[in-house]
């Protein structure tokens, strides 16, 4: 038999292959330290849990609108706008089993075959793959390493438009980089998105995820923006949910319209108890939200000061996510190791320690001659961290 030919563009969230590799050494009883996914360890805020079984148990268990329940695409346009300075209603929002599905439901409303979108590399793998899967040309930009965090390349963006170009993935408060646009720059990309007519997918799944007194940024609150703009919605990070797998998609009420439709040929609907669970979490009680982002914060500081006293790491202080991307070109010279991948499998053997490297984050750019990795600190404890990245360092020096 036969399989269509398209399948082989799907690419893979490869932090998931890391983790296998890290449960099979664990298993054989070996100490782990797993930096490698983006998962949280921390539990849901209790008032959330107790909603869910709650409405559950009412009854709330049946189809409900494929563009989710009126009550919860009011509150949830409500909390959006209000934190990004602009006004929403129910009728911009349509709710999604999680984040993810908006990305490929995105590019399927906007783009054609043929057409080009550009998406942040390194990035999220699930951009590039997605795009081709639907006959897409996904075209990468990058950023630029500085003392502060990373930035965008402005003028390679501008240099990869073309007339195909249909559309723009926008991922600040980045993963894996953690790179926070600043005003200036998140107006370069507005003007960019508003010169050449283009969509933009505003990835903001960790647009909740900051450690400084700053408030956080949105695309959308810039003229001309909203009105372009389809923002990607998650509950995972900020309340520990990853697995119950609920989000949104929020943008011009055309868009979601198109998107609803999709859902409605796809899963039908969102799971209608935990659709009136969310409504508990963005109305009631914070107090489960602001502890879990207290605990990323402590981890992260733990996370930092313990990779900052590796000879040949020096890198910023992210204020988002819950990611560090350290530059360890010096240590695989250290080692006498050439390729990043040899480099993480052997640190995991040696030390327990386990990460994802640049190269699950899209494909390298000709040229790339830096070598980066990811430390997630998101789904391990602060004693663990001290003693893998001790653990670490001594093999560096070793």
């Amino acid at each position: 038999m036969r399989y269509a030919s398209r399948l082989h563009r799907l690419g893979t969230e490869t932090a998931f292959s890391v983790a296998l590799e890290t449960k099979i050494r664990a298993n054989k009883g070996h100490k782990v330290y797993p930096f490698h996914l983006g998962d949280l360890n921390l539990s849901t805020p209790l008032n959330i849990q107790e909603a869910a079984l709650k409405h559950m148990r009412d009854g709330k268990t049946g189809y409900c609108p494929s563009e989710g329940i009126p009550e919860l695409r009011d509150v949830l346009s409500q909390d959006v706008g209000f934190r990004r300075g602009v006004d929403y209603t129910a009728e911009n929002v349509v709710i999604q089993p999680g984040g993810k599905p908006t990305i490929w439901k995105f590019i399927s409303a906007v783009m054609d075959r043929g057409d080009e979108v550009l998406y942040p590399n390194p990035g999220y793998p699930i951009y590039e793959s997605q795009i081709e899967y639907q006959g897409g040309v996904a075209k990468p930009y990058s950023y630029f390493e500085t003392d502060k965090g990373f930035t965008i390349d402005i003028d390679q963006l501008k240099a990869s438009i073309s007339e195909k170009t249909k559309a723009l993935i926008y991922n600040n408060y980045q993963n894996p980089t953690s790179a926070a646009s600043s005003k200036d720059e998140m107006e370069a990309i507005a003007e960019i998105a508003i010169k050449h007519d283009l969509w933009v997918l505003a990835d903001d799944a960790y647009f909740e995820i900051r450690y400084d007194d700053e408030p956080p940024i949105s695309i959308v609150s810039i003229p001309g923006m909203q009105e372009r703009t389809a923002i990607l919605y998650t509950f995972s990070k900020k309340y520990a949910m990853t697995g119950w797998r609920m989000g949104g998609t929020i943008g011009p009420r055309k868009l979601i319209h198109h998107i609803a439709q999709i859902n409605l040929n796809d899963e039908s609907c969102t799971n209608h108890f935990l659709q009136w669970a969310m409504i508990d979490a963005l109305t009631g009680d914070g107090n489960g939200s602001s502890r879990i982002l207290s605990q990323l914060k402590d981890r992260r500081d733990a996370a930092m000061k313990s990779l900052n006293s590796i000879e040949g790491i020096q890198v910023a202080v992210p204020e988002s996510t819950f990611y560090i991307f350290p530059n360890v070109t010096k240590l695989l010279n250290r080692k006498g190791i050439l390729d990043i991948e040899q480099f993480r499998k052997k640190a995991l053997v040696e030390t327990g320690v386990s990460f994802c490297t640049r190269k699950h984050f899209g494909r390298s750019f000709p040229g790339d001659e830096s070598h980066f990795i990811r430390l997630a600190y998101s789904a391990i404890e602060i004693d663990d961290i001290h003693e893998g990245l001790e653990k670490f360092k001594a093999w560096i020096v070793s």
